[in-house]
């Protein structure tokens, strides 16, 4: 199986929904543990990385393309 690739400030799709309705999650932390943002009403969680790769559907928007776009 691939390894989702993802970097800090992506904005990123999991499996399910946040509470609020919107399922885009902002990567702003990483480590041990990764924190992500929800993009609708802004709540941050922190959740172990093996969870979180577990729970991660699909990157929707890299950073990464995000720099190269505005440059």
């Amino acid at each position: 199986m691939e390894k989702k690739q993802y970097q800090l400030g992506d904005i990123v799709q999991m499996k399910k929904p946040h509470p609020c309705g919107t399922n885009e999650m902002e990567i702003i932390r990483m480590g041990m543990d990764i924190r992500i943002k929800c993009v609708g009403c802004k709540h941050s969680v922190l959740v172990p990385r093996t969870k979180f790769e577990s729970k991660l559907k699909k990157v929707l928007r890299s950073n990464a393309q995000a720099e190269e776009e505005s440059s």
